[in-house]
């Protein structure tokens, strides 16, 4: 069993920048994908970026790419999203989740644990 809890949301103007993070407790992530996910109000969750947790290996929406980074600290069990030139259309509730395998899936239904969410806010 995995516990996930994110946090690091807030309210930022458009332009700024803020870092997610993701502590997992209860099992190491080696053998993990851990995620980011993203759900705006009215809209379904939609995939943001992923990493394999052993290797390092990266998956980028369009939407995040050139402008988010994805990483993980082994030795914390953490997990972060770096968010940088932030815009209005990036403000959602926020998700890690992690799952059981090492492929990177972008599809939710495929993911075994969650957060409990945080909230970003981009004003214009």
């Amino acid at each position: 069993q995995v516990q996930l809890v994110d946090s690091g949301g807030g309210l930022v103007q458009a332009g700024g920048s803020l870092r997610l993070s993701c502590a997992a407790s209860g099992r190491t992530f080696t053998t993990y994908v851990m995620g980011w996910f993203r759900q705006a109000p009215g809209k379904e969750r939609e995939f943001v970026a992923a990493i394999r947790w052993s290797g390092g290996s990266t998956s980028y929406a369009d939407s995040a790419k050139g402008r988010f980074i994805i990483s993980r600290d082994n030795a914390k069990n953490t997990g972060y999203l770096q968010m940088n030139n932030l815009k209005p259309e990036d403000t959602a509730v926020y998700y890690c989740a992690a799952r059981r395998t090492v492929i990177i899936m972008r599809d939710p239904g495929t993911y075994d644990y969650w957060g409990q969410g945080t909230q970003v806010t981009v004003s214009s």
